[in-house]
């Protein structure tokens, strides 16, 4: 006699263990800042994070989201940084380049302090 084999029991979400959850010094020693900085961008809502009654927790998604956030992407293509480092081959003339100008800067402003209110408050008897 052959036995039906049982249906699959389909996956419940509660099944599931649940994620880890980090604490703002775990994943400020990870990235290397301050907790108060994590904590901080945590509160104004600038980086991912969940809240765990008045405590802020992040899981290791958070924290590659985090770090996908932060990344810094060079300003240049790789081609035309390549080209700038590379050494020239001989000596530059004006037929090479264009003509270098120094950059217009404006003429720099004298700064004066203000005198101190104190001074101005109280007339001094010497």
């Amino acid at each position: 006699m052959h036995r039906p084999t049982p249906a699959p029991i389909p996956h419940r979400p509660s099944d599931a263990p649940p994620p880890r959850l980090y604490r703002p010094e775990e994943i400020a020693d990870t990235l290397g800042c301050s907790a108060w900085w994590v904590k901080d961008r945590a509160r104004r809502r600038l980086i991912p994070h969940t809240r765990v009654g008045r405590a802020y927790r992040f899981t290791a998604e958070h924290l590659a989201e985090i770090i996908r956030l932060y990344e810094e992407r060079p300003a240049q293509p790789a081609q035309i940084t390549a080209r700038a480092t590379e050494p020239l081959s001989g000596p530059v003339t004006q037929t090479d380049s264009a003509p270098r100008r120094r950059p217009a800067v404006a003429p720099a402003t004298r700064l004066r302090a203000r005198p101190p209110r104190r001074q101005q408050q109280y007339s001094t008897v010497a």
